[in-house]
């Protein structure tokens, strides 16, 4: 499953995270082979979002990566990113493709086994579940679900699931034993001292880019 999608890990932003700016980070963790990026700063005023996903896009473009926004499909298509990463209060897929270049990847982000099947149902390309494991940064959704939930995920729907919350390279054996096709990471990678070297570490562990 990891074929349709290209990637088997996927950074999501967030520029209060690290010590280093947020597109310096992203420059690294590109250069150190990662081939995606979501762009997910909820609380950025759209001319500003517009203007970072320009500059993400062009340097995923040059190291052949993809890059996805969360929600903002508009800004997503004015750039020319490759995709958008749904959550509960986006537009429908039905509504999204209809606006959306051919080809573009629609992801959602679920919190439970019934949100999956309607992912699936309704024409999503893949799936972000979670939390698996506690963090900071998905508290407001509920405590970890755990690997148990992620498996009965995994094994419902026929689309790439990718696990996210808490997820550092030595989980990554027990995500992928309970059928996810990658992880979505935050803390991790921009958290780390050496993004780059967080990235080399996440790419060895899952065995694939």
């Amino acid at each position: 499953m990891v074929d349709q999608l290209g990637f088997s890990l996927c950074l999501v932003t967030d520029r209060s995270q690290g010590s280093a700016p947020l597109e310096e980070a992203v420059e690294s963790c590109l250069q150190a082979g990662l081939r995606a990026v979501q762009l997910r700063e909820k609380d950025m005023a759209v001319r500003e979002l517009l203007g970072l996903a320009e500059r993400l896009r062009e340097s995923t473009r040059r190291h052949g990566a993809r890059l996805l926004v969360n929600d903002r499909s508009d800004v997503a298509v004015a750039v020319g990113a490759e995709g958008v990463q749904r959550t509960g209060t986006s537009l429908p897929v039905a509504t999204l493709r209809s606006i959306c270049p051919s080809g573009f990847l629609i992801g959602a982000s679920v919190h439970s086994l019934a949100e999956a099947r309607a992912a699936e149902t309704d024409g999503a390309d893949f799936v972000i579940f979670g939390p698996v494991y506690d963090t900071p940064s998905k508290r407001q959704y509920g405590p970890p679900q755990g690997l148990a939930a992620l498996e009965r995920v995994a094994s419902a729907v026929g689309l790439p699931v990718l696990a996210v919350g808490g997820i550092t390279p030595r989980h990554v054996g027990e995500v992928q034993g309970a059928g996810a096709a990658g992880v979505a990471v935050i803390g991790a990678i921009l958290g780390a001292l050496r993004p780059g070297d967080a990235v080399k570490e996440f790419l060895a562990a899952l065995g694939r880019a």
